[in-house]
């Protein structure tokens, strides 16, 4: 969603989250590295193929802070099965700070980074966010007042 930190990219993806959750979406939400180690977990106490069962029937799955950590090769090959699984079917939201054209270095992989980028990517829709950090931004400036 945007190159800039706390502009917004993870207060609109569980917007839009929340929105589909009201329309009667199933809805799962990860920051990126949790559900690495959630997948990492599964796969060692047999759980893995249920989970990314459960994923690939999910609505929405958002993954926030996508990129922040080069891939390892089992967690490449843990997100093109998740991805293959929803491409097509489901829909995926990826919040990150790093620029779409350095996703393909992040990844680690070019063979799998194709591979996912070419789920990820194409057909997608990509939302730019600019300005200033909201952490940054004084409440009482836009009419809010701060919790005594």
């Amino acid at each position: 969603m945007s190159e800039l930190t706390g502009c917004g990219k993870t207060y609109l993806g569980c917007v839009l989250a929340t929105q589909a959750c009201r329309q009667g979406y199933s809805v799962r939400y990860f920051r990126t590295s949790r559900l690495l180690e959630t997948l990492s977990i599964a796969h060692h106490d047999g759980r893995f193929a249920k989970l990314i069962a459960q994923l690939a029937r999910t609505d929405l799955v958002v993954l926030d802070d996508w990129g922040l950590e080069k891939l390892t090769l089992g967690q490449r090959n843990d997100v093109l099965e998740l991805m293959e699984d929803r491409h097509g079917s489901r829909s995926t939201l990826i919040t990150s700070q790093l620029p779409v054209k350095d996703w393909h270095a992040a990844i680690g992989d070019a063979t799998l980074a194709d591979a996912i980028l070419d789920r990820l990517v194409h057909n997608s829709h990509r939302v730019v966010l600019k300005g200033k950090s909201m952490r940054s931004m004084d409440p009482t400036a836009e009419g809010l007042t701060k919790a005594s």
